[in-house]
């Protein structure tokens, strides 16, 4: 396969993911809104964590409000990485390699294109709820045309690749913004509004039965770090995409007969994995730890880009 066609595929599973992420930012930060505040400055910390977990935390160079940050994350042709921005040029890479493409997942990804035009821009706020659901919505069809209709060749693995980096850096950044943004100076910790929090990122990632079931117990944040960070179950969790990285950069190594830097250090940072302990995590500290894994994510990234892409 040429690069440019390999970059292409990747770079359709990542936008297709981030638009995903944006959508359940933005209906997260809606409920967390709504939560009665205790001061004029807790609205404005609420809207931006969604710019922080998006990583754009001063991307509007203002005080971001419930407008400006909707606008911003959801229509801006300025933000490349707007959900109307990641839909169109996830539609455009795919349209470049439309040949290695099946019928049903090219028509997701056109139909998903063609859907931004017949939703607009909503301002009322029941309006953009049921655009962020259309959004989940497409872009759950666009992963299932992917699954159900795609040959398990490179140009599948390309796609699922780019996939779980995006995963793998979208579930971090959420940890790392609700650990240390969001819960008001003064509120104790596993308060009322703590747990709320918590629970709502749960509810993010579509992980909150998924908690009951593992655990069996109210909403504690190490638990929920436990599900996010280790479990490799819960198929948002770090442990769980970097499985999915590792299994997608082997397929590729078997299909071209040769591993590389990225399967090497795609290998080792699993290997971190096995034998973490949460309670290890807190006690170093889990900001430092999210932090150290958005970085090593990166350098992932560039490696799969180097060996592959460029």
């Amino acid at each position: 396969m040429l690069s440019r066609t390999a970059d292409s595929l990747y770079w359709t599973g990542r936008y297709i993911e981030r638009a995903d992420f944006l959508a359940r930012i933005l209906e997260a930060t809606l409920r967390l809104a709504a939560i009665p505040t205790r001061g004029d400055g807790d609205a404005e910390t609420v809207w931006a964590s969604a710019l922080a977990s998006a990583g754009a935390p001063k991307a509007l160079g203002r005080t971001p409000t419930e407008k400006s940050v909707r606008e911003y994350l959801a229509f801006s042709p300025e933000n490349a990485s707007s959900i109307a921005s990641c839909i169109t040029r996830a539609r455009t890479n795919a349209r470049s390699v439309r040949t290695a493409l099946t019928i049903e997942l090219w028509e997701a990804l056109n139909g998903a294109w063609n859907g931004l035009a017949e939703q607009g821009q909503p301002t009322r706020r029941d309006d953009f709820v049921r655009f962020l659901e259309w959004v989940k919505t497409v872009t759950l069809s666009v992963e299932g045309a992917s699954s159900r209709t795609m040959l398990r060749n490179d140009g599948y693995y390309f796609l699922r690749l780019g996939a779980a980096i995006e995963r793998a850096d979208n579930t971090a950044r959420l940890l790392d913004v609700k650990y240390n943004l969001l819960l008001p100076e003064g509120e104790r910790v596993g308060g009322q509004l703590d747990y709320f929090q918590w629970t709502t990122l749960l509810r993010e990632v579509s992980a909150l039965t998924a908690y009951r079931w593992v655990y069996r117990d109210s909403v504690k944040p190490w638990l929920v770090a436990d599900l996010l960070v280790l479990n490799r179950q819960m198929p948002r969790s770090l442990a769980s995409c970097q499985a999915s990285i590792v299994r997608y950069l082997e397929k590729l190594a078997s299909d071209y007969g040769r591993r590389g830097p990225a399967q090497r250090l795609a290998a080792e940072r699993l290997r971190h994995f096995d034998n973490a302990k949460i309670d290890a995590i807190f006690q170093s500290g889990l900001h430092e730890y999210i932090q150290s894994f958005l970085s090593e994510n990166g350098r992932l990234g560039q490696a799969i880009h180097d060996q592959y892409l460029s």
